[in-house]
């Protein structure tokens, strides 16, 4: 049985999420809360193995409560009604999260994931500063979360020079590594992930740092050379429109 405590600052949010998680015979709702004090003195008469923490709360958000708490021993799953800027810190920081209204779905899919993984207090510990420094920073020395078949890496978007697809494989080349990290993931993932940065598909098998982009080189497609002197090829396609980006100063 998994204890969940639930952080709302509406008592309709906190409501929906207990009647949907009655669905679930293995998890066990040990407390409400619907502001940071109240969650605090919850999270000191027991500690759940999850958390449901609400982002936006008046007196102080989500964050707040979790930078206050110091050393997290258990799961966290963020909710808000916005999709806002802290979502994009939250899936860089390889954290989960549900939109408000919470669709029934996207819960059950939030919950296989938390049961799936052994708990890890270190490991919560580590993302959630990834997450801490990724809403306090400018977006140039925000970091992102990778997974590879070894563990976690914490890197810099600004350092992602390009990735390699190759059908559900990627290759993630970084500036100051001599292989790249390989990843069970497609590059569609990353392109979802990365697409408010300042990096561009220019072909099914390439997404690009447009920061890293040394020079075009015309030709049926062209290609580009980036700053590790690799030459990546342009769809045809992809061209017209890449051109029209790299004239501009979008990035």
């Amino acid at each position: 049985m998994f204890k969940a405590i639930i952080v709302d600052d509406e008592k309709g949010g906190r409501d929906n999420l207990e009647a949907l998680l009655k669905s679930y015979s293995n998890i066990s709702i040990i407390a409400k809360a619907s502001n940071i004090k109240e969650a605090q003195k919850a999270l000191e008469m027991d500690t759940p193995d999850v958390l449901f923490l609400d982002i936006e709360m008046p007196g102080g958000n989500g964050f707040d409560l979790l930078e206050k708490l110091g050393n997290i021993d258990f799961d966290v799953i963020f909710t808000t009604a916005y999709d806002h800027y802290a979502i994009k810190a939250i899936k860089y920081s390889a954290l989960d999260y549900l939109l408000k209204p919470i669709d029934p779905t996207d819960l059950e899919a939030a919950i296989k994931r938390f049961t799936s993984k052994l708990k890890d207090q270190p490991l919560t510990n580590t993302k959630l500063k990834t997450l801490f420094n990724n809403v306090s920073t400018e977006s140039a020395n925000q970091k992102i979360i990778i997974h590879d078949g070894e563990g976690l890496n914490f890197i810099k978007i600004k350092d992602i020079i390009r990735f390699h697809s190759e059908g559900s494989y990627t290759d993630i080349y970084i500036v100051g590594n001599q292989k790249p990290i390989f990843i069970s993931r497609p590059i569609n993932e990353y392109e979802d992930l990365l697409s408010n940065e300042a990096f561009y598909r220019i072909h099914r098998s390439h997404f690009i740092n447009l920061q890293h982009v040394k020079k075009y080189v015309k030709g049926d497609g062209g290609y580009v050379i980036m700053s590790d002197d690799s030459k990546v090829e342009v769809a045809r396609r992809k061209r017209n429109e890449f051109i029209q980006i790299l004239s501009s100063s979008a990035f």
